[in-house]
């Protein structure tokens, strides 16, 4: 008996993950990452910049493979 997972299965697996972050990183973008939007500061812009350079890099991999 083979029990050794196949690449679809690992493939389906870390896709299944991927949906879970995505999904929180949803709830956090809704709760502004728990901060309180009156006590934004330049420190949580830069944070922000961070995760939005990050995202661009991610839609950049994504778009080349669909390519």
């Amino acid at each position: 008996m083979n029990t050794k997972p196949t690449a679809t299965d690992a493939y389906l697996a870390r896709a299944a993950a991927i949906h879970t972050k995505l999904a929180r990183l949803q709830q956090l973008a809704d709760d502004h990452s728990g901060h309180d939007p009156e006590a934004i500061h330049w420190g949580h812009v830069g944070d922000l910049g961070r995760v939005d350079q990050a995202l661009d890099d991610l839609l950049a991999i994504f778009d080349g493979l669909a390519k």
